[in-house]
């Protein structure tokens, strides 16, 4: 069949016209001459007769007439979806276009062969955008300066001990600030009860009780002991996800079950041989190396997200409608599965969908023109992503989850987001391209930002 549909090409090329039809959208027009198609269908009827066992007949005889007779409509339709497959292909091809989704064929149950005559069909098909890039050579790029200090390493050391600390039970007193504690939370707006949650895990400073951030919860369950409960009152933000509740106070009951304290781990010649450490002085060396090159990636991070702002209000793109509306899709989706994660319940969190939308399509085209305008500065670029540096980068994740590389690696293929590790190396190649031309300004921070 293929080599059929070869020698019918070389007779009767495809007619085919193209027009604009929106927003990153193309209009093809594709004719199928009459000769292609009964070309098409004398040699797909041939190779048929040559291996087709009718009763009566020896294999490669039956009369040409019974086979059509017989297999008529079955044949048409293998060359109808042939030459449809062969002449999109062709467009494809032939007009360089980067089709994003699948074609939309316009009445597509009418696509037929015809009788006599040529096969005139349509479809529609989103593409990448044209985009035109500005010159980035000397972009201005500010560079924020950061210093470690002692201070910031002996942080990094307290963090450490709490993390191998254990938690441990308190049964003499009552709660006191960063305690962790165990209670049933109930919630209650306008006399209704709407919130209640079991065996809740609290920690008494700043944080989220019930949905609400309470930024003083230490000091309003300060001394309070096991078996006791105590109410406050909050103010429920503007913002919030559940819209009948925004903006009221809410009366939240904490009824304390259990108090455990962080005991953090004594810092001991066991401890130091667990980690690989002689002594406590190469430890804290090896934070401050940790902190560096922390603060390093957070670093070119800003100076990326300076190249992507730059990029963002210099670019002209148009989107395509239907991809756009995917998009945004995903960001409500994302939301939402925020919001569950945060405690709230599925019906409210469905009840709410239309505010979940709220700036939803902007949040989503800010999203996927950064794509298409970091594809094609990595398209101009020519940057690649070896498959060295693909291994490495997967190595790494697999040492902060404790996991072989090769699992991880299989992991990430199975479910996808291997490519997008790909194509998220090569933006970062791409723009770390831009920053490395740049005129970098070095800053101070600000206070609070120094703190971050």
């Amino acid at each position: 069949m293929a080599e059929g549909a070869t020698m019918a090409a070389e007779a009767a090329p495809f007619n085919i016209s193209l027009e604009d039809a929106g927003p990153g959208t193309k209009k093809v027009t594709i004719e199928i001459p009459e000769t292609r198609i009964s070309e098409s269908l004398e040699q797909q009827f041939k190779e048929l007769r040559s291996q087709a066992a009718i009763p009566g007949f020896r294999v490669g005889h039956a009369p040409r007439k019974l086979i059509e007779r017989k297999f008529s409509d079955d044949v048409r339709e293998q060359v109808r979806s042939q030459l449809v497959r062969d002449s999109y292909q062709e467009a494809v091809e032939k007009n360089a276009l980067n089709v994003l989704g699948e074609p939309e064929f316009d009445n597509a149950e009418a696509i037929k062969l015809p009788e006599s005559g040529p096969l005139k069909y349509t479809f529609s098909v989103e593409v990448q955008p044209d985009i035109t890039l500005p010159d980035l050579t000397g972009l201005k790029i500010k560079k924020p300066k950061v210093t470690v200090t002692d201070e910031n390493v002996q942080q990094a050391y307290d963090n450490l001990r709490d993390q191998q600390g254990a938690l441990v039970p308190v049964e003499d007193r009552g709660i006191v600030a960063k305690d962790f504690l165990t209670a049933d939370v109930h919630m209650k707006v306008d006399g209704e009860e709407i919130v209640h949650q079991y065996d809740s895990q609290l920690v008494a400073r700043s944080g989220r009780v019930a949905g609400v951030q309470v930024d003083d919860l230490d000091q309003k369950l300060d001394g309070l002991k096991v078996g006791e409960k105590r109410e406050f009152t909050v103010k429920v933000p503007d913002g919030h996800a559940n819209e009948q509740i925004r903006g009221k106070d809410a009366t939240i009951e904490v009824s304390l079950k259990g108090i455990k304290k962080l005991e953090p781990r004594e810092v001991n010649q066991d401890f130091l041989d667990e980690l690989g450490f002689k002594d406590d002085g190469e430890l804290r060396e090896a934070l401050r190396e940790q902190l560096v090159e922390r603060i390093n990636a957070d670093v070119q991070q800003a100076q990326r997200d300076q190249v992507h702002a730059h990029l963002l209000q210099n670019v002209n793109v148009e989107l395509p409608v239907k991809l756009s509306g995917k998009q945004t899709d995903r960001v409500v989706q994302r939301r939402a599965v925020s919001l569950l994660s945060r405690g709230m319940a599925q019906d409210q969190v469905l009840s709410n969908l239309e505010k979940l939308k709220e700036g939803a399509a902007d949040e989503g085209a800010r999203e996927l023109k950064l794509f298409f305008i970091l594809q094609k500065l990595a398209t101009d670029q020519g940057v690649q992503v070896e498959e060295a540096e693909l291994n490495g980068r997967i190595a790494m994740m697999a040492a902060q989850r404790g996991d072989r590389p090769e699992k991880v690696k299989q992991e990430m293929n199975k479910d996808g987001s291997l490519m997008n590790l790909y194509v998220q190396m090569r933006e970062q190649k791409a723009v770390d391209n831009v920053i490395a031309g740049a005129e970098i300004e070095e800053v101070e921070l600000k206070p609070e930002e120094k703190k971050d």
